[in-house]
């Protein structure tokens, strides 16, 4: 008897026991995971003209981001005439533009801009004002072609293009530190995108 009185005492006074893990946390079936809903909107389709040596010349669609590469693949790849060493197949390519690949030793083919647009053939001539310049795709060298375009001038270019993306209009070069509306359009027609 003073043995169950003294268990029974030992229980009523004994510290309580911490619940065990499982009594206080969920299950893992029970606890609801929120999942990320943002939805990212499909690229854009771009239509570019593949022209030069490429296995099917033409319109093709790519979608808005797509390098020269995906151009090319998508007008069947590369002949093999194809000149790949004049050609930059990491650039960007704009909706409305010309790729053209040059075969080796072609020369740049000559370009007649109508009026109101723009040819984004790089190097090509255009009613003999002078090789028209990718403002989007030109490196600082070619950029310094340009009337009024020094190695200052173009590296600006360059860096506005790098942070900004690519210009959407030959007068996005106002937003460039150093051109104003003179130097505009002093370089104006040599300048597309």
């Amino acid at each position: 008897m003073v043995l169950a009185a003294a268990v029974g005492a030992w229980w009523a006074l004994k510290p309580p026991t911490p619940p065990q893990a499982e009594q206080i946390l969920p299950r893992a079936e029970a606890v609801a995971i929120p999942s990320a809903t943002t939805t990212q909107p499909p690229p854009q389709p771009v239509f570019v003209h593949v022209d030069g040596a490429v296995a099917v010349p033409g319109v093709h669609e790519i979608r808005a981001g797509d390098r020269v590469i995906d151009a090319i693949e998508a007008a069947g790849g590369l002949t093999v005439s194809a000149d790949r060493t004049r050609l930059n197949l990491a650039l960007i390519v704009a909706d409305q533009q010309r790729v053209w690949v040059p075969s080796v030793g072609e020369p740049e083919p000559t370009v007649i801009v109508p009026t109101g647009g723009s040819e984004s053939v790089s190097g090509a001539s255009t009613n003999g004002a002078g090789p028209l310049v990718n403002i989007n795709q030109a490196d600082a060298g070619q950029l310094e072609t340009l009337p009024g375009i020094g190695p200052s001038l173009a590296a600006a270019i360059v860096d506005h293009r790098a942070r900004e993306g690519p210009f959407q209009s030959v007068d996005g070069l106002l937003d460039v530190a150093g051109i104003g509306p003179a130097k505009l359009a002093q370089l104006g027609p040599q300048a597309t995108i």
